[in-house]
């Protein structure tokens, strides 16, 4: 291949990167996107495409949900991506889920929010009428895309707006304005490197600087329930995950009660989320376990936990399991990070799970910073 010269070389096809090249396009760049594999095969397709805002960690994570999440919108309008559904409804079994949820709903993050009885949810939403919870709250902010549908129908639509893709292509190294490949040179005036949970090809010690590990989850579909969700479903466990709800100080009370009550779901990292495809299959999960290099095995019984949780959220018994598999993610104490490694290149990181509900405002950030604009939303 002959050295070839773009205004932006973006490393990574995952959400990030995509996010990344669309932020650059919009500025009139041109742009390359280079990847190791053929397609996005990493944590881009493996989640549930849920563009979360209610519980993100309050601060600069929830306004960047936000403001991704108006960008999904947007583009799923005019790439053809469909939304499944909308809306995400937690269920509280517990007095203490209660008072977290009160206290939620007290702060910025609760705006337009409902915190409902018993009976108004299940006059609502009678799907759900037969699990035993005493309130829910419901948050209308929330759109859910099927990932492994719109991942590659995002790369395909910026492909047709000029956006060059260098597939199964990898990045030797890097010096700025060279990106050195297995296909030869390429040249860019900035070079973005978005390398999901790779932690030791490109820059390993910017990357461990910041503390950053793996996070290994377990994901299933399950059969159509027969029914319509009215939206996501969490419960009590996700009040002590999501650091929206976690650094509340009501939770210290929820998660002492939770590690009676359910501490093999605590000890393997184990919250709801279940949400629904066009077919009425569920996507259900997950598990959180930490490693520089998870093991690659699946026990059942991480997955029992998940369905006992959906059980006891739904109260109805789990549909039969048609699909299995897991993920791996890039994990820090901060949820994401921009590093500037030399002039001219960005690393970016989210370390989080949060990729799909945050790396639309992340790239415009990270594009604001390398050619001076504004946006109006910092860290």
């Amino acid at each position: 291949m002959k050295s070839q010269v773009y205004d932006v070389a973006v490393i990574g096809a995952g959400i990030v990167g995509l996010a990344h090249a669309l932020a650059a396009l919009k500025r009139g760049k041109s742009v390359v996107i280079i990847d190791r594999d053929a397609r996005a095969v990493g944590a881009s397709i493996r989640n549930f495409g849920f563009i979360t805002i209610t519980g993100q960690r309050r601060g600069a994570t929830w306004k960047r949900a936000r403001r991704s999440r108006d960008v999904w919108v947007a583009l799923a309008e005019e790439a053809g991506i469909p939304i499944e559904h909308r809306g995400l409804l937690v269920t509280g079994r517990r007095p203490e889920s209660k008072a977290v949820l009160e206290a939620f709903l007290e702060t910025e993050m609760g705006s337009g929010c409902e915190l409902l009885d018993q009976a108004q949810s299940k006059a609502r939403h009678p799907e759900i009428g037969g699990a035993d919870f005493s309130c829910a709250l419901w948050s209308p902010h929330e759109v859910r895309v099927e990932s492994r549908n719109a991942i590659p129908t995002i790369a395909a639509f910026l492909a047709e707006k000029g956006v060059t893709f260098l597939w199964q292509t990898a990045v030797r190294s890097i010096s700025a304005p060279k990106v050195e490949t297995s296909r030869g040179l390429v040249e860019a005036e900035t070079i973005i490197v978005c390398p999901g949970d790779d932690l030791s090809t490109l820059f390993p010690e910017r990357i461990a600087a910041y503390g950053v590990t793996r996070c290994k989850l377990h994901m299933m579909r399950l059969a159509d329930p027969g029914f319509r969700l009215p939206g996501a479903i969490m419960s009590d466990l996700s009040l002590v995950r999501y650091r929206g709800y976690a650094d509340l100080p009501e939770s210290k009370a929820l998660r002492t009660r939770l590690e009676t009550e359910q501490a093999a779901h605590l000890d393997n990292g184990v919250h709801l989320i279940v949400v629904q495809s066009s077919d009425g299959s569920l996507v259900v999960g997950d598990s959180h376990h930490y490693a520089a290099t998870p093991d690659p095995f699946a026990p059942d019984g991480v997955d029992e936990l998940v369905r006992d949780e959906f059980v006891r959220a739904i109260g109805l018994p789990a549909p039969a399991v048609t699909e299995r598999w897991t993920g791996t993610y890039a994990s820090a104490p901060e949820d994401m990070f921009m590093d500037a490694p030399e002039p001219g290149v960005r690393l970016v990181m989210v370390t989080s799970g949060t990729g799909a509900s945050t790396a639309f405002a992340i790239a415009e950030e990270t594009i604001a910073d390398l050619f001076s604009v504004n946006t109006g939303v910092h860290a």
